[in-house]
């Protein structure tokens, strides 16, 4: 497994700037921009910008350019989606998706909350990700909470989660942390690993995280869409207020839940943080689509 040291570090200052340029580009992708003018957004020089979105994307801001334009071009007029949406819509379910992270949830039980964690230990750390740090804390039934530092340096509601298990051990344990951060965005399609959370909500908010682990990670999807695929067509709005109590962000992908017209919408840890994710998973998935070519390119070569 890849170590946590291949993690892209990336703090509040260089994700305004990453996504302002993932903004821009995605407005302007059928107008096909200069590497200068998408820079020119970020206040970074060229060759700057080139290398830090390398760094952190994987690939070039040409090749991400390029993508989204094909992208633009392909779309129809009536399609109301936004250019990174049916980019990654496409990623995500094309030949070049991204792996499967095998996701399982596991409720908390009525008992174990109501101890608040009385005979549990749950081990916590902070991790470098490629969307600034996180603070991820696990039991030995999952993981059980992951929040993206704020610009105060913040962790959501990182407070009301311990108190809410004040009677459990708890145990500072950053090893533990990286090598969560890195099994989630560093494994490779053959040693995916099988991820499991183990989290706390009501009855409602856990069929919505289900929902979404179902749905979620093909696709983009709508509070409306959500709402309809747990049978509940008229509650957008609780659904909406679910989406936002995730405890676990990223692996029930709640960034990937966007406004009925294809707007970004909102987000817990900014929509800065989270028009970012959406680029970085086309990104990713521009790279899964091109590993197949450049492997067949190899094998033709090695038998000429």
């Amino acid at each position: 497994m890849t170590s946590q040291a291949t993690i892209p570090p990336a703090d509040a200052a260089d994700f305004a700037r990453i996504a302002r340029a993932i903004e821009f580009v995605a407005a302007n992708a059928g107008d096909q921009p200069s590497l200068a003018r998408i820079a020119s957004v970020t206040g970074w020089t060229e060759y700057h910008f080139a290398r830090e979105f390398r760094r952190w994307a994987g690939i070039s801001p040409k090749q991400f350019l390029q993508h989204l334009s094909l992208v633009a071009a392909r779309q129809a007029l009536a399609d109301q989606r936004s250019v990174l949406q049916a980019a990654l819509d496409a990623g995500l379910s094309g030949p070049g998706r991204l792996h499967d992270l095998f996701v399982s949830l596991e409720a908390v039980t009525p008992g174990e909350f109501k101890s608040r964690g009385r005979d549990i230990t749950l081990r916590f750390g902070t991790a470098s990700t490629p969307f600034g740090r996180a603070r991820i804390a696990l039991s030995d039934r999952g993981i059980a909470f992951m929040a993206f530092a704020d610009p105060a340096g913040g962790f959501g509601d990182w407070e009301g989660f311990r108190q809410a298990w004040s009677e459990a051990h708890w145990q500072p344990d950053e090893p533990a942390a990286a090598r969560v951060a890195a099994a989630i965005w560093h494994a490779t399609p053959s040693d995916g690993p099988a991820l499991k959370l183990w989290v706390h909500g009501t009855n409602f908010q856990l069929q919505v995280w289900r929902a979404l682990l179902e749905s979620g990670s093909k696709s983009t999807v709508s509070y409306a869409q959500l709402a309809s695929r747990i049978g509940q067509p008229s509650a957008c709005r609780a659904v909406g207020s679910a989406v936002g109590a995730n405890p676990v962000a990223w692996l029930i992908p709640c960034h990937h839940v966007l406004r009925a017209n294809g707007a970004l919408g909102g987000y817990r840890w900014g929509p800065d943080r989270k028009r970012a994710m959406l680029a970085w998973e086309v990104a990713q998935a521009i790279r899964g689509a091109c590993r197949p070519r450049r492997a067949a390119s190899r094998a033709s070569a090695a038998g000429r």
